[in-house]
């Protein structure tokens, strides 16, 4: 034990006991904390922290408070978070599904085969309709289902403009680098 332990125990036992001497009898019974004087109490902890130097090089100390003087939004605490954690898929899904739409031919050209072309169309018309059948509120669903055969044949034109461009860029960059064809047995090398 440290001797302000000792020091704390030996005082309590003579306190106790009623050996102290009279100087250092307590005057009055402590403080009991009640409605009518937590003001107060409060007040004196906040005024004695700041003589301490707690609330100093506080971060943020000095800058104005973050959307002080704006609309009143009750669920401001969720868009900072939100923000603050850079999160994403989260919303109902009337918005999802039409951020989703705006996307969704530049995730399709990034795909290889019509398969998987043909299930991600086919999973988002599913989705589509699910949210137009839900009743739970939220803003209206307004995206359309996609006609599946005519997005495929769209991806596919993409697809081929793409290789076009790209074999006529190929010669360009074959003529800057000459390519080694290697045996098949230094390609793992």
């Amino acid at each position: 034990m440290s001797d302000a332990m000792n020091n704390a125990a030996r005082y309590r036992a003579q306190r106790d006991a009623g050996e102290l001497p009279e100087s250092e009898q307590p005057a009055e019974a402590p403080m009991v904390l009640n409605a009518q004087n937590k003001s107060e109490f409060v007040e004196t902890a906040i005024q004695l922290a700041i003589r301490q130097g707690v609330f100093d090089d506080l971060p943020g100390a000095g800058k104005p408070l973050e959307g002080l003087g704006t609309h009143h939004d009750p669920d401001w605490w969720i868009r900072r978070k939100i923000e603050t954690e850079n999160l994403s898929g989260l919303g109902p899904p009337a918005l999802m599904l039409r951020v989703e739409d705006r996307g969704l031919d530049d995730d399709l050209d990034r795909l290889g085969r019509e398969e998987d072309v043909r299930g991600v169309l086919e999973d988002f018309n599913r989705r589509v309709i699910e949210a137009r059948r839900q009743l739970l509120g939220g803003p209206p669903v307004v995206t359309k289902t996609r006609d599946v055969d005519a997005e495929v044949a769209a991806w596919r034109e993409r697809r081929t403009a793409a290789r076009a461009v790209a074999d006529a860029d190929a010669p360009e960059r074959a003529d800057a680098q000459p390519r080694r064809r290697r045996g098949w047995w230094r390609r793992s090398a």
